[in-house]
C-alpha cells in the first residue's frame, strides 16, 4: 500500500513517524494530513530514503536542487561531487535530469549515495532513446514512454515529473496566445512535438490511469509538471498556463482516488506582483495539494544571478504557501551547473525558504533567528556558526578576515554590540566604554 493508503486506514509508518518528529507534529496529525493529500511523503519501497522527508501543509519549506549530465558535459564523476555538496549543504530533495552519458549508470549511481528522496523527469530518458533506436523524438511509442516510467519505478526513483496536463487543448492555446517564450520547459516541448506530429492527445492524459497503476503499485509519488510554465515574465498566468492548471486540479483528484501521492508544479517566470496570486490560484484549483515552484524567476535579465532571482520570487511564493522550492543556479540559461554553482544556487534557496517559513509561522524557524540574534549580540562565534544555513561559508569568511578584536574585522573594537553591552552594563557611565 502507499503511504496515502495506510494513513487512510490509520496506519502510522516508520517514514511519517520520522517525518513527524522532524517536524514537531504527532504522527496523529500528521496522518490525517497524509491521508488528505496535503502532505506527501516520497518514499519508493526499493529506495526507501534513510532520511525521508514530509512536503506539505504546515510543513517546513522544502528545497530541491537538480543535477545530472548533458551531452556536453556527461561526467557521472561531476555529478556524484554535486550530490556530496547537496548533501553537505542540506538539499532535502534530488532530482537526476541526465540527458548525456549512460543514464542508467548514472541514476542507480545517485541512487546509491542519495539517502534523500530522489526524484527524475521520464520523459527524458524516453525522448533520447527514441531518438537512438528510431531516428528522433517522435518516433517515441506510448509503450516507450511508460516502459521507462516502470523502469525507473523498479529501480527506486521516489517521485516523477509527469507533463500530463498539457493536452491537445492547452497546445491550442498556445498556438493562438502568441507567447513571447512559448515553452521553456524540455519536457513539454517532447510533448508537444509529438502531440503535433502524430496528431494524438499527450498519451500521459490519454493513459493516465495506467500511469497512476505503476504509481501505486510503486508508491511513487507524482509531480505533476507544468510543461506550459512561463518563460518570460511577460507570460505569465496566461490562458495557456491556466489552461494547464484546469486540468492539474482534476488529476489531482483521480490520484488521490486511487491511493496515489502527488504534487503540483508552478511557474516558471513570475513578476512579484502576481506570484502571490498565482499561489492562491493554484492551492485552489488543486485543493490545497502540495506546490512545488521553480522559482519563480521574478525578472528575465540575471543570467549570471538568477540564483538570487529565483530565491527572491521563492521566498514570496514559499510565503504565500508554496511547499517545496526547486533551486535555480547563478548557470541557469548559461550552461550546465558546476559543483560551485550547485552550492550557491541551494543556499540562496535554503535561504528563501526559511525566510518564508518565519512568516508562515513554521515551528522552530522563528526560535533559530532567535538564538542567532543572541549568539551575535554575546559575539558568541561557536554558536553563531552551527546556526548558519551555510556553516562552511561562515567559517570561511572568519578564517579569511581575522581580527585580534572579540568582534567581526569589520568594526573591530567599534563593534555596536560590544559598545553598547558596555554602556548598558556600566549603568550609563561612559568613561567605562573603551571604545
Amino acid at each position: 500500500m502507499t503511504q496515502i493508503e495506510q494513513a487512510r486506514r490509520g496506519r502510522i509508518t516508520p517514514s511519517l513517524k520520522t517525518v513527524a518528529e522532524d517536524e514537531g507534529f504527532s504522527p496523529e496529525e500528521m496522518l490525517a494530513l497524509v491521508a488528505e493529500g496535503k502532505v506527501i511523503i516520497p518514499h519508493n519501497r526499493r529506495h526507501a530514503p534513510l532520511h525521508p522527508i514530509g512536503i506539505g501543509r504546515k510543513l517546513r519549506t522544502k528545497v530541491n536542487a537538480n543535477i545530472g549530465t548533458s551531452k556536453d558535459f556527461p561526467r557521472l564523476e561531476e555529478e556524484l561531487a554535486k550530490v556530496e555538496v547537496c548533501l553537505k549543504h542540506g538539499a532535502d530533495s534530488l532530482m537526476d535530469l541526465s540527458t548525456g552519458g549512460d543514464l542508467k549508470k548514472i541514476r542507480r549511481a545517485i541512487l546509491d549515495k542519495a539517502p534523500i528522496p530522489l526524484g527524475t523527469v521520464p520523459i527524458y530518458q524516453a525522448a533520447i532513446e527514441a531518438i537512438e533506436k528510431r531516428g528522433s523524438i517522435v518516433e517515441m511509442t506510448e509503450d516507450d514512454l511508460f516502459s521507462v516510467i516502470e523502469s525507473q519505478a523498479r529501480e527506486g526513483v521516489d517521485f516523477i515529473t509527469v507533463h500530463c496536463g498539457l493536452t491537445t487543448r492547452a497546445i491550442e492555446r498556445l498556438k493562438n496566445q502568441g507567447r513571447v517564450a512559448d515553452i521553456v520547459s524540455r519536457g513539454g516541448a517532447f510533448h508537444l512535438a509529438w502531440s503535433l506530429h502524430r496528431q494524438k492527445e499527450n498519451p500521459l492524459y490519454a493513459r493516465y490511469d495506467r500511469l497512476l497503476e505503476i504509481a501505486r503499485r510503486h508508491d511513487i509519488t507524482l509531480s505533476l509538471g507544468d510543461g506550459l510554465r512561463p518563460g518570460s515574465i511577460l507570460d505569465a498566468t496566461d490562458r495557456p498556463q491556466l489552461e494547464e492548471l484546469l486540468t492539474l486540479g482534476e488529476l489531482v483528484e483521480r490520484a488521490w482516488d486511487q491511493g496515489v501521492q502527488v504534487m503540483v508544479e508552478g511557474p516558471g517566470h513570475v513578476p512579484l506582483d502576481q506570484i502571490d496570486m498565482n499561489i492562491k490560484l493554484q492551492k485552489r484549483l488543486c485543493r490545497e495539494a502540495p506546490f512545488y515552484v521553480l522559482g519563480p524567476l521574478v525578472t528575465d535579465i540575471g543570467a549570471g544571478y538568477d540564483h538570487i532571482v529565483s530565491a527572491i520570487g521563492g521566498a514570496i511564493a514559499a510565503a504565500a504557501g508554496a511547499d517545496f522550492l526547486c533551486y535555480v543556479t547563478p548557470s541557469e540559461h548559461l550552461g550546465l551547473p558546476s559543483v560551485d554553482d550547485v552550492r550557491e544556487g541551494l543556499i540562496a534557496s535554503k535561504i528563501a525558504a526559511h525566510a518564508a517559513d518565519i512568516v508562515k509561522g513554521v515551528k522552530g524557524a522563528l526560535e533559530r533567528d532567535l538564538k542567532m540574534s543572541k549568539a551575535r549580540k554575546a559575539l558568541d562565534w561557536s554558536s553563531q556558526k552551527k546556526l548558519a544555513i551555510d556553516p562552511y561559508k561562515f567559517e570561511e569568511v572568519r578564517k579569511k578576515r581575522k581580527t585580534k578584536s572579540e568582534a567581526c574585522s569589520m568594526c573591530g573594537d567599534f563593534c555596536a554590540m560590544r559598545i553598547v553591552s558596555e554602556f548598558l552594563n556600566s549603568h550609563g557611565k561612559a568613561d567605562d566604554v573603551h571604545c
